[in-house]
């Protein structure tokens, strides 16, 4: 069953603005913990919706805050028509990833009080799995993924604050990741005993995307097995 619901922001219900949508799948029994999908540059689009409902038949209860709401509510993109490739390119120049931190963070707070699910996970892609770190290093989360996460090389000043496990999946060939900031994240993460980190060799950014051009059929389906197991290993 999916739906829609509405999540406060850590500024609280009667602000501005204070509030934001969420994709909300649901599993057909109790669910045995919560993951939170963390969107591309092109919103809540029908790929993360599906990767939601794809969460939800594992036993999951899965969700997407809308995290440009504070740009403009509601966006869905396609990545294989070239304007819309170049709007999302836009949002994500005005977009404030401590913002978006936050935004899961209040998603966290709504899952455990409002859905009373204690065990919280998230996966995220490109600027999703940016935030998928920062949420590792930031909050109390349980378990986080990225997916070729952009800029983490950026960040890695916070990887003393990683307190639950983080897997990182990092296709070689990413035009948008290039080897050094590869190498680097490497460097400062491969020794950290709650870090896992997998490389796809030849692979290019947005390989797991559920559908388009972009999709590495072989190389999405074993990065999933592997997050599948991630969260078996450390959620349920």
């Amino acid at each position: 069953m999916a739906e829609y619901v509405t999540i406060s922001t850590l500024e609280g219900p009667n602000r501005d603005g204070a509030a934001f949508d969420a994709y909300v799948a649901r599993p057909a029994q109790a669910p045995k913990a919560a993951i939170i999908v963390i969107q591309e540059i092109f919103g809540i689009n029908p790929g993360i919706r599906r990767k939601c409902d794809h969460w939800a038949q594992l036993g999951y209860l899965a969700l997407a805050p809308d995290l440009f709401f504070r740009i403009k509510p509601g966006i869905e993109l396609d990545p294989d028509v070239e304007p819309q490739f170049n709007e999302a390119l836009g949002y994500f120049s005005q977009y404030n990833p401590d913002d978006g931190v936050k935004d899961i963070e209040a998603t966290i707070h709504w899952i455990r009080r409002e859905a009373r699910v204690e065990k919280v996970g998230c996966v995220g892609y490109c600027l999703g799995g940016r935030l998928a770190y920062m949420a590792a290093t930031r909050t109390d989360i349980d378990a986080s993924v990225g997916y070729y996460g952009v800029m983490i090389d950026r960040m890695l000043g916070e990887m003393h604050a990683i307190a639950r496990p983080l897997m990182l999946h990092i296709p070689t060939a990413d035009h948008f990741v290039g080897p050094e900031a590869q190498k680097a994240i490497h460097d400062a993460l491969g020794p950290h005993p709650r870090v896992t980190l997998h490389d796809y060799a030849g692979l290019d950014h947005g390989f797991a995307t559920e559908t388009g051009n972009r999709r590495h059929d072989e190389g999405a389906r074993l990065a999933d097995s592997r997050t599948e197991a991630f969260f078996a290993d450390h959620l349920c």
